[in-house]
């Protein structure tokens, strides 16, 4: 891939490729204004169909794409149709959906907003590591029925966040972000991640070890793995059984990294815990049994960006647009090599 010119760039022209719902859920006024001032932007609304004739006049010149939840794929036949786009910025996490190969054959460059998108992500995980110690959601339960004061000196030592064990699954991008959180806490935080060293473990402050062990050792397992072929079930029956009686297993990257069957079967025996921002599918069907399981706790897949967090994400576009258009180059690249890595 060429690099980009050296200097500022010509005013570029640039369009939203997106649903209309996200584009107005995740660009407000003061975003689209931000943006209109570094760009001769398209009219709205969003494009999310780029076969019409509107998209195709609207492709032809621009040379900046603004992408986000609902952007069609950047196949060969769009890109025929947009021969001066030289770059897009996504307003969301992963660009997996939209960004094909033709896309990289071609040169463009990308970035995308997946650091923001981390942040809520890791303190939601961090939220539930905390929660999940002290048995905050059972006990809120068990209290609401009794209506009576529990006897606290008959709590058992296994509940509480000190010296609790927590693993995580994959140094990711929201992985590195949850240890980093964790720093503050008094945890032991153990990692598995096969393209991590011993010298960079250290610096996480982390101890480096096996899947196996993982499991086998922690309180707490969160789950940072992307799916990918080879990750589908990585979580599998063998790890889940070895789990410590009693430990908890977080999932917010995607449902089909574990095996569902195996979990399900683990949490009705009432062997361990678990928090699952993700299933597979998405929502589980209205009769499967997680639904019913008091040691469970489903929640819609809202560790992402919500609400207030979408400002965050086109703060990051915006800066990443603005470094482009100045010939500074983005600071926050997707290269075609690493798409192995990412989610």
């Amino acid at each position: 891939m060429t690099a980009p010119p050296a200097g500022p760039r010509p005013r570029p022209r640039a369009a939203l490729a997106m649903s209309p719902d996200a584009a107005s859920a995740v660009l407000g006024p003061e975003s689209l204004t931000a943006l209109a001032d570094l760009c001769d932007l398209a009219p709205l609304p969003a494009l999310d169909d780029l076969t019409t004739p509107r998209a195709r006049a609207v492709l032809a010149g621009v040379d900046l794409l603004v992408t986000g939840w609902g952007c069609p794929p950047l196949d060969a036949d769009v890109l025929r149709a947009a021969p001066r786009l030289r770059a897009v910025v996504h307003t969301a996490g992963s660009v997996r959906g939209h960004v094909t190969a033709a896309c990289w054959e071609r040169g463009i460059e990308v970035s995308s907003a997946a650091a923001a998108n981390a942040v809520p992500v890791a303190e939601y995980t961090l939220a539930m590591i905390l929660l999940t110690g002290k048995r905050v959601l059972e006990t809120a339960r068990e209290h609401r029925a009794s209506r009576t004061a529990p006897d606290w000196l008959r709590t058992p030592r296994t509940v509480g966040n000190h010296h609790r064990t927590v693993g995580i699954l994959s140094a990711s991008l929201i992985g590195r972000q949850v240890i980093e959180l964790l720093r503050p806490h008094d945890f032991e935080v153990l990692l598995h991640d096969p393209y991590v060293d011993a010298g960079e473990a250290a610096q996480l402050g982390v101890e480096l070890v096996g899947r196996a062990e993982l499991f086998r050792r922690g309180d707490t397992v969160s789950v940072h793995t992307p799916l990918l072929p080879g990750t589908r079930h990585l979580v599998g029956r063998n790890l889940i059984d070895s789990m410590r009686p009693d430990a908890v297993l977080i999932n917010t990257a995607r449902g089909a990294v574990v095996d569902q069957d195996a979990l399900t079967d683990a949490v009705l025996a009432g062997r361990i815990r678990a928090v699952l921002d993700v299933t597979d599918p998405e929502p589980l069907p209205p009769d499967h049994p997680l639904w019913r399981c008091d040691n469970v706790l489903l929640t819609p897949h809202l560790a992402g960006s919500q609400g207030n967090e979408w400002r965050r994400l086109a703060d990051l576009a915006l800066s990443e647009i603005a470094r482009w258009t100045s010939g500074e180059g983005f600071r926050h690249p997707v290269r075609r090599e690493r798409l192995a890595f990412l989610a």
